[in-house]
């Protein structure tokens, strides 16, 4: 069997879990729910889907995105949990595979993805080790496949104390820190608020800067929902479009799992994205922004 999942804390924490209880003979395999949605992943009989949009041809699947609900039945798990790594813990627990040896680990999952966040959290993460250790997990082309398998390897076996003394660990928590804090300037240098909405646009950045992405919330506060717009490649051929309710302001009635997946995108109803046509994007985007601005709940 095959564990597919995507490269993301959540993701990797599925993986931690369905190494505990399936017989996983096969290298993992790191895609995105993109690669899922226009049918460019190979997916074979026998694999496991997690935190993914589900594909008939796996054998087992597990998520929790509303937008990724099939209407077909399916083996494996789905509820509208925190993360994708809950319903598997929950699936198995149940069937008294998993002990609680992985406790802290899910609810540290959880509080990442369904970013359920405190001030202090966002603004400190270096005193908080697994929201910092979940920030180092990056994708850029792919090219930190070793790392992520590393880091399974790691959560199976050790502590958060012990994981975070290692070298490479270390050394990229301590650039995550420092890039955080140039991540704040660009981020008020390059959004705008239309209509209790923050809009940040790198398209004119060579580089598009990464960072915490929960600072916006905290930076404008006045804003329900948070927009980031950026190139997915120096090629230009395509505009990544990721959107946000405010975790510490509750007035968003949009579910943005279900407006993405509008665009070929989606999410759960706090926080999704999609990829758009660079040709087409500031068109779609203005109806992106128009149904935010709208902030009307769905019925």
């Amino acid at each position: 069997m095959r564990i597919v999942t995507r490269p993301d804390f959540d993701g990797i924490v599925c993986a931690v879990l369905l190494y505990q209880v399936e017989k996983i003979d096969a290298d993992i395999l790191w895609i995105e729910p993109n690669d899922i949605q226009k049918g460019e992943a190979h997916i074979l009989k026998g694999d496991i889907l997690a935190n993914l949009p589900y594909s008939p041809h796996c054998s087992l699947w597990f998520d929790h995105h509303i937008s990724n609900k099939p209407e077909t039945s399916f083996e494996g798990a789905f509820d509208i949990a925190p993360s994708a790594a809950r319903v598997i813990y929950d699936c198995y627990k149940k069937k008294g595979s998993l002990d609680n040896r992985y406790d802290e680990l899910v609810i540290n999952t959880d509080i990442i993805d369904a970013a359920a966040l405190t001030r202090d959290q966002v603004h400190h993460p270096e005193n908080h080790p697994y929201i910092l250790l979940s920030m180092t997990i990056k994708n850029i082309g792919f090219q930190d496949r070793p790392y992520w398998n590393r880091l399974v390897d790691l959560l199976r076996t050790r502590d958060i104390d012990q994981i975070l003394e290692e070298r490479e660990i270390k050394s990229r928590c301590e650039t995550v820190i420092a890039e955080n804090s140039v991540y704040e300037k660009h981020l008020i240098q390059h959004t705008k608020i239309e209509q209790n909405v923050s809009i940040t646009d790198f398209r004119n950045l060579d580089k598009v800067p990464g960072g915490n992405r929960f600072l916006t919330y905290s930076l404008f506060p006045e804003c329900y929902a948070s927009v980031k717009i950026r190139f997915d490649s120096p090629k230009k051929e395509k505009v990544l479009i990721s959107i946000g309710r405010n975790i510490f302001n509750r007035d968003c009635l949009v579910n943005i799992g279900n407006l993405l997946g509008r665009f070929g995108g989606g999410g759960h109803a706090g926080a999704g994205g999609c990829t758009l046509k660079a040709s087409t994007a500031d068109h779609d985007i203005m109806q992106i922004l128009e149904i935010l601005f709208q902030n009307k709940k769905e019925i």
